[in-house]
């Protein structure tokens, strides 16, 4: 009988996180002061962030970060997550591909994001902080900081995009259930959200006033830090424990990756699980993998961004960051995978898109929900909207398989599943969802407003 799930044993779990940043040929530009245009240390961001992360942010030294022994525990009521080959997906596809799915849905909160989250909160309770706020967009993010939040004796405040907080209104109730607090933004409750208010009273929100909010509420109350689920450096550090056991599971499948896929919003999955096979780029060991951020074509800042020093937020209250963005204002369309609605790419992946190792790849909603329809259907798993994109991405290059000379292995990676999503299926399968492009004088228009460094 063919095997289908690959786990690890628990000594055979990772102790160590990846840090791409030590082997990159071209190291990422480093953040900027926006008033002075000085790069930035660690004291500088350890007034938004805690010191432990502000240093691994800016680390570009150390190849191997040893996660701390009670993260590690953590990590194991739930890791390792399994690795399955698609046998289903395949027969209906009637491709050659071989296509293996990391499946990060299986832990309790649902998602990838859990894996930030836990030494996040660790690190902040170990430096004395007693809050901790965020940004949410689906709420993959903002749950998992509740859960570790209250893990580790912090109270927690949430910003969900207002739109998708009415979209997805179980997500908003499980922040809560774990103790959170939890506002829709833009809100009156922060000076930045009046004023976004002020200037547009009908804004849907976006992962930008999200961000401003969150900060302000850090900076202004003691003993509080901001936390982040995506874009830093830090954060997709913490996912590379993904790749890391797909890196060992694929071992175990007796197969390595041509193609490795992600959904992409901020870069940390799509980080989480790239990294570790894009360091066998650097070495030579395997040259020829490409790497494939599937992104909404609503919000292309991978394929259709301009690569510059932008803020991370709508307010201007982050550090510049060098990233393919679309403007920090930019306001996305109400699409229903809303943790992929962010301005901006990770400095990481933005660097090496940049420097042609990764690559982005537009996905149309409509093709991104047929694609979980058909993932649901053949394999039983009903992902999250923003995993179906990774999902489209993947039967794309399945599709080109019978074209190709070899059977091609793929990788993706399931975030998160979707079963606190399924208003967002029903509007599909009722076909009230259409597809939305923006135009080239939205982006344009956005860019105009990047600040000049």
């Amino acid at each position: 009988m063919k095997q289908k799930k690959f786990l690890l044993q628990e000594n055979e779990l990772p102790t160590q996180w990846y840090n791409i940043q030590a082997e990159m040929p071209n190291k990422p530009m480093p953040p900027l002061n926006p008033k002075t245009k000085e790069p930035l240390n660690p004291e500088d961001l350890a007034h938004i962030f805690n010191l432990e992360c502000s240093k691994q942010e800016l680390d570009q030294v150390n190849t191997w970060i040893d996660i701390p022994e009670l993260v590690q525990e953590q990590y194991t009521y739930y890791r390792s997550t399994p690795l399955v080959r698609a046998y289903a997906l395949e027969k209906a596809l009637d491709t050659k591909a071989h296509i293996y799915f990391k499946n990060e849905s299986t832990n309790p909160l649902g998602s990838h994001k859990v894996n930030s989250a836990l030494p996040q909160c660790y690190y902040c309770k170990l430096e004395g902080d007693t809050n901790v706020t965020t940004e949410t967009g689906a709420g993959q993010w903002g749950a998992a900081l509740a859960y570790a939040a209250k893990l580790y004796g912090l109270e927690s405040a949430v910003y969900q995009v207002k739109i998708t907080m009415q979209q997805k209104p179980y997500r908003s109730m499980i922040m809560q259930t774990f103790g959170a607090t939890v506002e829709g933004s833009p809100s009156m409750s922060t000076r930045a959200g009046k004023n976004i208010i002020t200037a547009d009273p009908t804004h849907p929100g976006s992962l930008g006033t999200a961000i401003s909010e969150a900060i302000e509420l850090a900076t202004t109350t003691p003993n509080c830090k901001y936390t982040l689920g995506s874009v830093l450096n830090h954060v997709a550090l913490h996912q590379t424990i993904i790749g890391l056991e797909a890196e060992k599971q694929m071992e175990m499948a007796g197969e390595y990756p041509d193609k490795v896929i992600a959904c992409f919003g901020g870069g940390s999955n799509f980080g989480g699980i790239a990294f570790p096979f894009m360091r066998h780029i650097f070495d030579g060991s395997h040259p020829n993998t490409e790497f494939i951020a599937a992104e909404p074509n609503s919000c292309p800042k991978l394929t259709r961004g301009k690569f510059e020093y932008d803020f991370g937020d709508e307010a201007g209250y982050t550090p510049l960051l060098p990233m393919y963005t679309l403007g920090h204002d930019f306001k996305p369309a109400n699409i229903h995978a809303g943790g992929l609605r962010y301005h901006g790419a990770g400095m990481i992946i933005s660097q090496l898109v940049k420097d042609g190792y990764m690559s982005g790849m537009d996905i149309p909603q409509l093709e991104a929900f047929e694609a979980g329809m058909l993932f649901a259907r053949t394999e039983g798993i009903i992902p999250a909207p923003e995993s179906c994109h990774a999902i489209a991405a993947t039967i794309r290059e399945a599709k080109k398989a019978n074209l190709e000379d070899k059977a091609p292995v793929i990788l993706f990676n399931l975030s998160g599943h979707g079963l606190i999503d399924m208003p967002s299926y029903n509007s599909y399968i009722n076909g009230d969802l259409t597809n939305y492009t923006v135009t080239d004088e939205e982006i344009q228009r956005n860019l105009a407003k990047v600040p000049k460094v």
